[in-house]
Formats: C-alpha cells, structure tokens, sequence
C-alpha cells in the first residue's frame, strides 16, 4: 500500500477531496501524515478529526528556506512516502527539496498551465479576457509552477464573472482532478514518456466542466 503526505498552508480543501476519494473508492494508499507550514492551519483540525496523523513547521521558526526545508524534509520522511502532494502549501521550495523527491511531488496550480503561473491566476485569466479558464495536475520540478502535466481540467469564464466566482467555480474540478490524478499515479497507471505524461490505458488527460455558474 502506497504512502501519501500531503502539505497544506490553509484549510486544505484538496487534501479534504483526496483523504475522502482514497477512503470512499478503496485505493491502494493511505494518507500517512498532513504537514503544515502554518500553526493552526484549519486543514489540521479536519485531518486530526479524519484520525490522520498531522505535524507543523512553521517556516517562521526558521532563520532561512534552507534549515526550514531541513526541518520540513525530516518530518516527511518520518512517514516514508511514495507520494508527496502540494496542497495548497504557499511556500517556494528549492530544487534542491524539489530533486529530492523527484518523481514522486504532485502539485495542483488553478489555472490551464503554461498560462499564469505564480499568483493571481484568476485575476490575470480576466484580465486577459480569457474564454476558459482551469487548474492544472503536475508533476513538480524546480521552475515555479512547471512540470510535466498529469490532467487538466478547463472551466468556461462568463463575461459577468469576478474573481471569486470564477475561484469556485475552477475550485470545484480542481477536487474532481487531483483525487483522480493521485488515483492514476497509487495505482501504477502514469507513464513519463519524452517530458509528458501519458496514461497507461490513454484515459483523457483533460475535463471540460460546463455546470453551473457557482
């Protein structure tokens, strides 16, 4: 049985998405343990409710990324995982962190990557006038926000959206592609080919989600 850690900065609702999918459809995989950067991070009081072990290092504590990604480094592997997860976890690690669990790291970024990498995804997507938006599955490697791409999932931006309706609405199938995308990878089903990610029996990597206006 596979081993997942999952890293949140917030309330984790992906990590809550995950936790239930891998409970309610039996996986070969457990969540081992849920670290936050951040004390009191809402995430953790849901996990410890779920019986999920949970840990913090506060990168505040820390006098540089270097001794916080020390520290960070030893609590993941107190749980030997074979999947780490990015899960809403707001810090920038180094390649060295990043190298280290190469192969292995799975990040969610909400929106249709290459475009808008970093912050402010939804803002930018409007500004730009885009007719789509989305969140990306991918694998992590040292430059922010790239990586070769597990799944995606477009949504459509309508012309009275803001930023906050078009968040719930790329939100939503963020939740339905990362579950699914960490399902693919428990059960042995990606395979890396040339800097791309292809699944084994070539399910579709992609969703396009046209519901309702939330």
């Amino acid at each position: 049985m596979k081993r997942i850690v999952i890293l949140i900065s917030g309330r984790g609702s992906n990590m809550q998405a995950i936790q239930q999918a891998c409970r309610a459809e039996g996986w070969n995989a457990g969540v081992a343990a849920v670290i936050s950067n951040v004390p009191g991070a809402e995430g953790l009081a849901w996990a410890q409710a779920q019986g999920l072990s949970t840990a913090t290092v506060d990168h505040r504590a820390h006098a540089d990324r270097a001794t916080f990604e020390a520290a960070l480094t030893a609590q993941i592997e107190r749980h030997a995982p074979d999947l780490l997860l990015l899960a809403g976890f707001m810090r920038i690690l180094t390649a060295g962190f990043v190298e280290r669990f190469a192969g292995r790291l799975l990040n969610i970024h909400p929106s249709l990557l290459p475009a808008f990498g970093g912050l402010h995804t939804h803002r930018r997507a409007l500004e730009a006038g885009c007719k789509v938006a989305g969140a990306t599955v991918h694998f992590v490697t040292p430059a922010l926000d790239h990586g070769p791409i597990v799944l995606q999932a477009a949504v459509p931006v309508h012309g009275d959206d803001d930023e906050a309706r078009l968040a719930r609405r790329v939100l939503a199938v963020e939740h339905r592609i990362y579950p699914q995308a960490v399902r693919w990878f428990v059960h042995d089903e990606l395979r890396l080919e040339g800097g791309q990610v292809r699944h084994r029996d070539a399910a579709p990597q992609w969703l396009f989600y046209t519901g309702d206006r939330a």
